[in-house]
């Protein structure tokens, strides 16, 4: 595909994603009495649009390997982060309702941040510090409790593909603190979505499930690193081209 029709196709997705966001806020709010399944399957509507449209009008299609890996128990996703492609496929696509850790501000977000204050995520503000910490951990018990998957991003913001992030150890020390599994995804969306990029580019997305890693007798800072052992062995082989061989 040209460089014009790449932009072309860019500037239509970006137009209509955001003409049909007001709708789609508005019908969330009218769904906000509901029961929360229902609720939350009402939200992740424009996700699962979102997706197809990146796939039609984009050519962003994608593949998830290692569904098998997903118990059929509360888990906390620790995932790798390259785009915000993402942070809308997960909402959509897996088994269980997500629970997303991320910073407030979000909420303030006209229309996306008020639709996504209607679902049971754990906010936080993070000049809070410890503080912050300690109101994921009561939250994410909570949420756990109720059969929710808590996800987050272990080096916190969006990595450039080829590059790793410093892993932080938030998603290890919940586990460890509500005894609960974690898995690993590890995925190159930031090959077809680029951090900061405008350009929407056609390819596919491989959304690649570790095995269950538990807490058992381990500390938070050695299961985050078998966590980023597993994702970083992992982004090698659905980016072979990406990273430096060791």
């Amino acid at each position: 595909m040209s460089r014009i029709g790449l932009v072309l196709r860019s500037i239509l997705f970006l137009v209509i994603m955001v003409t049909v966001t007001v709708p789609w806020a508005c019908v969330c709010f009218l769904a906000a009495p509901l029961p929360y399944t229902k609720r939350y399957f009402v939200t992740s509507r424009w996700n699962v649009f979102i997706i197809w449209l990146a796939k039609v009008l984009c050519g962003i299609r994608y593949q998830i390997k290692g569904a098998e890996n997903f118990p059929d128990a509360p888990v906390i996703l620790l995932s790798k982060h390259q785009s915000a492609w993402e942070t809308i496929f997960l909402l959509c696509k897996m088994p269980r309702p997500l629970v997303f850790v991320f910073k407030r501000e979000l909420l303030y977000v006209p229309f996306f941040g008020w639709a996504l204050g209607l679902l049971r995520m754990v906010p936080i503000d993070r000049s809070k510090g410890k503080d912050a910490f300690a109101q994921v951990v009561v939250q994410g018990r909570k949420r756990l409790a109720d059969g929710q998957w808590v996800i987050m991003f272990p080096e916190g913001t969006r990595i450039p593909v080829g590059q790793t992030g410093k892993y932080k150890g938030g998603g290890a020390r919940l586990a460890v603190e509500t005894n609960t599994v974690v898995v690993p995804i590890a995925l190159n969306s930031g090959e077809c979505w680029g951090k900061n990029s405008f350009i929407k580019k056609p390819g596919l997305v491989t959304v690649s499930v570790g095995k269950p890693i538990a807490p058992d007798g381990l500390t938070p800072i050695e299961l985050m690193q078998k966590v980023e052992k597993w994702i970083e062995s992992e982004m090698r082989v659905i980016s072979p081209d990406a990273y430096p061989r060791k």
